[in-house]
């Protein structure tokens, strides 16, 4: 199945096919050349043909998809120019979502399931901070302690450096000043919202794969116009949430078309402070997503945001207009042009920096997953409003979702927190190690977040790691540790 997206300077359609939406895309271009309006094409015909999405509202102004167009004299000459039949303004059903829980569903996850080097990268660890971190993981294994908020690891941390010299024999020198460094990284991380969204109720994955009573897939909106402003926060966010699908979705090969989309708005923050062992790990996981039925499309302003070793996955490519006013700017519209399969009827080297608005070269995989040759195309405007919803539409589509009754309230159930102060001995002291954790362990797996031994197999399963190719418990990511 193929799915219009506009038409080449010939009013030939350019389709997209759905097969190869799970070979993941590119939307680059620099800022008001039509980004966003692409991508909500690109959603609406997703969510329509069945598929869920999920995307990021940076600016504020995605959530009018949730709505129809409104008809102005600038958008009947566009359908008009374009000459499409049947335009029919309709919205798509949406849930939104908000890790500060203020304009969506609270996005919530826990410490544990986050796991050490994705909490490491928040908190800005070096190596020496990283390894203390992950040695804390491995200590709440040992102390059958559930981490699931910031408390819950401020008080692990109180734990170990009141039992420093003690855990030293065992896991090493843990100083007082690196303990210190790590407290304050976890204050820090507090002010900056993580005291809101690490908790429980967590995120269910299967939210994201809902559709609606006519077969619609839901397009989940996580407003992102607060998050941004915190880049690493942002971008450590989307990358656990990825990471999350890739673990927990099964195996499903090559399908007609995918189960879920996933949007990356602003991926060159994903990318920019990264050291190299987690953009492998990066690249390992948009390499093997694809078999769990997943797209991923990344949307920035160039492509030479994107480390080459990753955009050479990226299939399907839509590259808005480039400006190149300085021999920097040329030197990036160049590269961006040599990404496309040529044209020799077309110079994308000059046309880059030509291209109007809602203008983009397009180049998509065909059914034998062939990257197209390079067109110039104009997007078809979307059905659905372009611009922002208000806050009483917003209010509305919130309350209406079947969703809000289980996010809407956190719960802080007994964890390392409540448990080490409960202790009839010193808050700070050690408890023996019981030998029969393990086996609790292995009969509690199947509850999802229901005890502390739960959280002992997520952490260990996070820190030691395990081999590309076999089932990976708790992310491919976790491998790294283990590598260092």
């Amino acid at each position: 199945m193929e799915i219009p997206i506009g038409v080449d300077e010939e009013n030939q359609p350019v389709n997209l096919n759905l097969t190869m939406v799970n070979r993941h895309g590119l939307i680059a271009g620099a800022t008001g050349t039509g980004k966003t309006v692409t991508m909500q094409k690109m959603a609406e015909a997703f969510s329509r043909a069945g598929i869920s999405i999920f995307t990021t509202d940076v600016k504020g102004d995605l959530s009018g998809i949730a709505y129809p167009a409104r008809m102005n004299p600038k958008l009947e000459q566009r359908i008009k120019t374009l000459a499409i039949k049947n335009y029919t303004p309709r919205g798509c059903p949406v849930e939104f979502w908000d890790v500060y829980g203020k304009l969506g569903h609270p996005l919530r996850t826990t410490i544990s399931e986050m796991g050490p080097l994705l909490l490491a990268r928040l908190l800005e660890l070096n190596p020496t901070q990283q390894g203390v971190l992950n040695s804390a993981f491995k200590i709440a294994d040992e102390q059958g302690l559930l981490i699931l908020d910031l408390k819950d690891l401020e008080s692990l941390f109180i734990l170990m450096k009141a039992n420093a010299t003690q855990l030293q024999n065992k896991y090493g020198n843990m100083s007082s000043s690196t303990i210190g460094a790590i407290q304050r990284g976890i204050f820090t991380l507090a002010s900056r919202g993580g005291d809101i969204f690490f908790g429980e109720p967590a995120f269910r994955l299967n939210d994201l794969m809902q559709k609606d009573s006519s077969g619609f897939g839901k397009i989940n909106i996580l407003d992102a116009t607060s998050l941004i402003n915190d880049g690493l926060l942002y971008s450590t966010f989307l990358l656990w949430l990825l990471s999350e699908l890739f673990d927990k979705m099964p195996e499903v090969g090559d399908l007609d078309q995918p189960k879920l989309v996933f949007f990356f708005d602003e991926a060159h923050l994903l990318f920019n402070s990264a050291p190299k062992p987690l953009l492998d790990k990066i690249e390992q996981l948009v390499r093997l997503i694809r078999s769990k039925g997943i797209g991923v499309f990344f949307i920035t302003q160039n492509p030479i945001d994107v480390p080459e070793s990753i955009l050479g996955q990226l299939g399907n490519r839509v590259q808005h207009a480039l400006r190149g006013f300085t021999p920097k700017d040329q030197k990036s519209i160049k590269a961006a042009a040599q990404t496309f399969r040529q044209n020799k009827n077309l110079k994308a080297e000059t046309i880059i920096s030509e291209l109007g608005v809602g203008e983009a070269l397009v180049s998509f995989l065909d059914a034998k997953g062939i990257p197209s040759i390079v067109s110039q195309a104009k997007i078809f405007p979307p059905e659905s409003r372009m611009g922002a919803i208000t806050a009483t539409e917003r209010e509305s589509l919130i309350q209406q979702s079947p969703l809000q009754d289980f996010y809407q309230k956190g719960v802080d159930r007994e964890s390392a927190f409540e448990i080490l102060n409960k202790r009839n001995t010193s808050p700070g002291a050690l408890e023996p190690r019981h030998k029969k954790s393990q086996s609790s362990n292995r009969q509690s797996r199947n509850n999802r977040r229901q005890t502390p031994a739960e959280a002992v197999l997520v952490s260990t399963a996070r820190s030691v790691g395990t081999q590309l190719g076999r089932q990976i418990i708790r992310g491919i990511l976790g491998s790294i540790f283990k590598k260092k």
